[in-house]
């Protein structure tokens, strides 16, 4: 391949780890390998989704991953986890980079977490040239938490990505509506800025594991991937056990491991509700596939910080999808352009089970949605706006 690039992607979650932004950045890092450049990874041991680490030799063929935080040990305390993370990982990756930034062209940090990015830029060669990618703004998700101590964190979360996004050289984000955010709250320059929905990353897997969970008699309506605060968990949980009260033939299903799903399941004295663990990613086809209806859900006023990133790959697998967003939200608006079914912007509960129980019974056009999902959700194009 000409023009071929060496570049040193920066982020705690890499392959085998399995949260969403692990496996994001792991089949990013494939499709670059895959094109010719030479990729290195600065990682963590994968710690998802309980937060205890687990070690890990596993590589990839053509990527040089190296891994750090073998012995962290992080609390049950939600922010100071965070901190852990983000002030580990930092210092890991600046007694790294020296070595590792040797002859790269670009250096590619994956927001969030920040704390590294800020560290380094100092040190990072001014030949090198410096491509962000964010998943999420995390000043969206600080808004309307009381309390000083929320304000502290409010006010350094600003302090310290405004200082990244704007040593950038680019950024890249995964929804219009988190790059005009951005641009607003830190002060950006528009022509570094570019936009990329998440790609599809469905492997045409056929399994047929799932058997036991599901009953094909019923009408599965499922919750699948990380659960926490962003997904509104207590009004998913709610919405759930009043839906399935009163749309009969249902089960409800929650896919997700972690602190919040543990405190839904000792919540919940609804038969019709049932846990799993997260499926393996070679079950995710027949998951969708088994699905009657899949949830996405986000919490108030959070549409501007993240565009889900299972969205395509939902979308891709035919699978019927009721997303609970905010008013004008970007989803809300790229459904309503492309005839998609079906975006909602209210939490109330008797909203939600009409709108579900419409979905459940409406005919929906497969094949136009793969099209559309196909033609938004590539790969390709993201590649071709980070080196452009």
């Amino acid at each position: 391949m000409t023009n071929k690039k060496s570049i040193l992607l920066i982020s705690p979650f890499f392959f085998p780890e399995p949260i969403s932004t692990g496996k994001f950045n792991t089949n990013f890092v494939l499709e670059l390998v895959r094109k010719g450049h030479e990729v290195t990874v600065l990682c963590f041991h994968p710690f998802y989704p309980d937060w205890k680490t687990k070690k890990s030799n596993e590589q990839l063929k053509g990527v040089k991953i190296i891994r750090g935080g073998s012995n962290l040990f992080y609390t049950n305390k939600t922010i100071l986890k965070r901190l852990i993370l983000e002030f580990s990982f930092a210092f890991f990756v600046l007694r790294k980079l020296n070595l590792h930034q040797k002859g790269k062209d670009i250096v590619m940090p994956v927001f969030p977490p920040s704390f590294a990015f800020y560290f380094i830029i100092p040190f990072i060669k001014k030949n090198i040239r410096k491509v962000g990618m964010v998943h999420d703004l995390q000043e969206v998700y600080s808004e309307g938490k009381s309390g000083f101590f929320n304000k502290i964190i409010k006010f350094f979360i600003h302090k310290i990505e405004k200082k990244c996004y704007q040593s950038c050289d680019k950024i890249l984000f995964l929804s219009n509506e988190m790059k005009k955010e951005a641009k607003k709250i830190y002060n950006l320059v528009e022509n570094k800025l570019e936009v990329q929905y998440p790609f599809i990353t469905l492997k045409d897997n056929d399994t047929n594991d799932l058997d036991t969970i599901f009953d094909s008699r019923k009408i599965n309506i499922v919750y699948s991937g990380a659960l926490g605060e962003k997904q509104n968990p207590m009004k998913l949980l709610n919405f759930f056990s009043e839906a399935s009260k009163k749309i009969h033939n249902t089960a409800f299903h929650f896919f997700s491991e972690g602190e919040t799903i543990k405190k839904l399941k000792n919540l919940n004295n609804n038969q019709n509700i049932h846990f799993h663990n997260l499926v393996k990613k070679e079950n995710l086809e027949e998951l969708y596939a088994k699905s009657s209806i899949q949830i996405i859900p986000q919490k108030e006023n959070t549409s501007k910080g993240s565009l889900p990133s299972k969205l395509p790959n939902l979308l891709a697998s035919g699978c019927k999808v009721l997303v609970i967003t905010d008013p004008d939200s970007e989803i809300e608006n790229l459904f309503a352009e492309h005839n998609l079914s079906l975006a909602v912007n209210n939490w109330d509960n008797n909203f939600l089970i009409e709108k579900l129980n419409f979905l459940i019974y409406e005919d929906i056009n497969i094949g136009h949605q793969k099209t559309i999902a196909e033609s938004l959700f590539t790969i390709d194009k993201m590649i071709l706006k980070v080196f452009r």
